[in-house]
């Protein structure tokens, strides 16, 4: 089986009762919608998690968020496949897994593309406080011209949308953060998703960041709720 769910912030308690209820395997797989909190801290705090999950009954596929390093900047992670594309894994905990931006990926019949990333709009407190920032939160230029690539070749056509952030249309203003100059945050991949969106004809989009579990139209925000992955 797999499921769904949004940004966990390194706290997985929802997901272990979860599992535990649901007897859940490692055949079963949990999809976290970015900002997991896994690679946070990029030094041996994260083992701890780590450690903790590899005893989970379930497999992790994570995407990408922006409160945490790309795995490829970490050099103790490998790539295999998984379910038709790449993954990241460190071998001394494999069954948690990153997914790589752009790639496509065939779940429960179903083309399923993955675009990770986001601005922090926390940015500058983080930093002022000496708290993780990385600067690769944001996909880049490269990353979008292949996530083009592979929508060029799919004809444009994909059944389903993985991302962190929502495309710029979409946005869940209810839920912004009180203080936040808006015009301080830096909508790039915002827009870019919104000229994926206008482009692209798919069944579903699955996005977290906002910490929000609604639906518009075909996109689903998901944070707190752990559903079965499906394309309708």
């Amino acid at each position: 089986m797999i499921y769904i769910t949004g940004d966990k912030h390194a706290d997985f308690k929802d997901v272990y009762d979860f599992c535990s209820n649901n007897k859940t395997s490692l055949d079963d797989v949990l999809i976290v919608l970015g900002d997991a909190g896994i690679n946070y801290f990029n030094n041996e705090q994260d083992y701890i998690l780590k450690a903790s999950l590899s005893q989970c009954p379930i497999t992790f596929f994570c995407i990408h968020g922006n409160h945490e390093e790309r795995p490829e900047k970490i050099n103790t992670y490998k790539l295999k496949e998984f379910y038709g594309g790449k993954v990241y894994y460190e071998e001394k905990y494999p069954n948690i897994l990153f997914a790589l931006d752009g790639e496509i990926y065939h779940f429960n019949n179903n083309t399923v593309l993955v675009i990770g990333g986001a601005y922090s709009v926390d940015k500058h407190y983080r930093l002022s406080m000496r708290y993780r920032w990385y600067a690769s939160e944001q996909p880049d230029e490269e990353t979008k011209e292949k996530v083009l690539n592979v929508l060029n070749e799919l004809d444009n056509q994909v059944d389903i949308i993985l991302s962190h952030t929502c495309p710029y249309k979409y946005l869940p203003r209810e839920m912004f953060l009180s203080g936040i100059d808006d015009s301080t945050v830096d909508y790039t991949t915002e827009y870019f998703l919104d000229k994926i969106e206008d482009t692209t004809k798919y069944n579903k989009w699955y996005c977290g960041h906002y910490h929000t579990d609604k639906r518009i139209d075909k996109i689903v925000f998901m944070y707190y709720g752990i559903e079965k992955f499906d394309g309708n």
